[in-house]
């Protein structure tokens, strides 16, 4: 049987769990810019898809403009993940702040046209995966690849989830007051802003590996390339393909049960409100050592509560599996304590690219994919397969990461798993 142990790492993070974390200078300007860059996008998309449906009249085009956010992500998180570790990553991460603002900057111009505006959001889009990937990386430089990283990690990941739940809200305040260009004009000086605390505010380090050319594709070959690593960057990608599916469905369904707008709008929060709570409580009050030994209960566990859908609940019950399948959702700390152990140091910033890359498009296929089986058969039973099929998914891989250890040879790996 698989039992697991925290890996041992020098650079844990003091007592005080995320209060710990802002204990270290050079955390506090990249965690503001991370919050200055995510609030920023969500503005812009808000203010662009006003702007364009208001230019054409059509909602096509207003639903293609907030698409275009999630579209290039494959493409540029590919072709540019090299960069990550070819270049320091202080260059990176302020390079891509200044693309970003400058494609915002030219979106406030009044001369530019629809098909301008689409490609600029094109453009911030394909960069945004370097971006992430190569700040995620540079976070273990930042606070060191153990503890301090896996809470610093997990505060990034909430302020992301946080802006699905108030910076909707905000975006749309604002356009109360401001025309679209004006808040996009915002967005722009966000960026600008983010470029100057990591300039400023953080170290120069040089690139982790050398600067000779490599295909695009090398990197992905080396992460998918390793077994081990392969099955840890699975446990990330996919089970989020399965999770996705009641979030991208509950429109339908609470019509389906007669729930108004009001209803609809609180089930919304349920699972992002349920991974803030989940992260927050594994963070504060778990030891390192606890969240790795939870990492494959609570995979395994985390879609269990959707089985509920096969009895067609009402509102309560679906509250209460989306917020205990959010909650589920803090197995991702243990889980981000074995990868940055099993990555090794030159391939980090591409190995975090991908991982982020993957995410948010198979994020995007796992919405397809329940918007064509709903075609095809109820909601509640999409919902409910979804939970089936995604437990045996998490199963698997899991098996597979245990097969994958043992082939190490040693008592311990950089996973943190042990075979006994």
């Amino acid at each position: 049987m698989a039992t697991v142990h925290p890996p041992t790492s020098p650079n844990a993070a003091p007592a005080g769990g995320y209060r710990s974390v802002f204990r270290t200078r050079e955390f506090r300007p990249v965690f503001a810019a991370h919050l200055m860059s995510v609030l920023g996008i969500v503005v812009a998309e808000i203010a662009l898809t006003v702007l364009v449906f208001r230019a054409t009249g059509s909602p096509l085009m207003s639903a293609l403009t907030f698409a275009l956010g999630f579209l290039p992500y494959a493409l540029g998180g590919t072709l540019l993940a090299p960069i990550a570790d070819r270049r320091p990553a202080r260059r990176v991460l302020v390079g891509c702040d200044l693309v970003c603002a400058a494609c915002a900057a030219a979106m406030v111009l009044p001369a530019t046209p629809v098909a301008g505006l689409l490609a600029l959001r094109c453009a911030m889009a394909f960069v945004a995966p370097l971006f992430q990937g190569t700040r995620n990386a540079s976070l273990a430089d930042v606070l060191g690849p153990g503890d301090a990283f896996v809470l610093g990690r997990s505060l990034m990941r909430m302020v992301a989830q946080s802006a699905q739940l108030i910076g909707f809200g905000l975006g749309g305040l604002l356009l109360t007051v401001l025309a679209p260009r004006a808040a996009i004009a915002l967005t722009a000086a966000g960026f600008l802003c983010s470029a100057l605390l990591l300039r400023f505010g953080t170290r120069a380090r040089p690139a982790r590996a050398a600067a000779a050319r490599t295909s695009p594709l090398a990197g992905l070959r080396a992460v998918l390339g390793d077994r081990r690593l392969r099955a840890l960057t699975l446990l990330f990608w996919l089970p989020p393909v399965f999770v996705i599916a009641p979030e991208a469905l509950l429109a339908p369904y609470a019509d389906g049960i007669g729930a108004g707008t009001a209803a609809l709008g609180v089930m919304m929060c349920a699972l992002p409100v349920g991974t803030i709570v989940g992260e927050l409580w594994a963070g504060s009050a778990l030891s390192a050592r606890t969240r790795s030994r939870l990492v494959a209960p609570l995979a395994t566990v985390g879609m269990l509560p959707l089985l509920a859908y096969a009895a067609r609940p009402g509102v309560v019950v679906v509250l209460a599996a989306l917020l205990l399948a959010g909650l589920a959702h803090a197995y991702t700390l243990g889980l981000d304590q074995w990868y940055v152990d099993a990555v090794p140091e030159g391939l980090r910033g591409r190995a975090m690219t991908l991982l982020s890359t993957g995410l948010m498009t198979l994020q995007g296929v796992g919405m397809v994919l329940a918007g064509l089986a709903a075609e095809l058969w109820p909601v509640h039973v999409v919902v409910t397969g979804a939970a089936v099929l995604g437990t045996g998914v998490v199963l698997l891989l899991l098996a597979e990461l245990r097969a994958a250890t043992s082939k190490t040879g040693g008592p311990k790996n950089e996973t943190g798993l042990t075979l006994k």
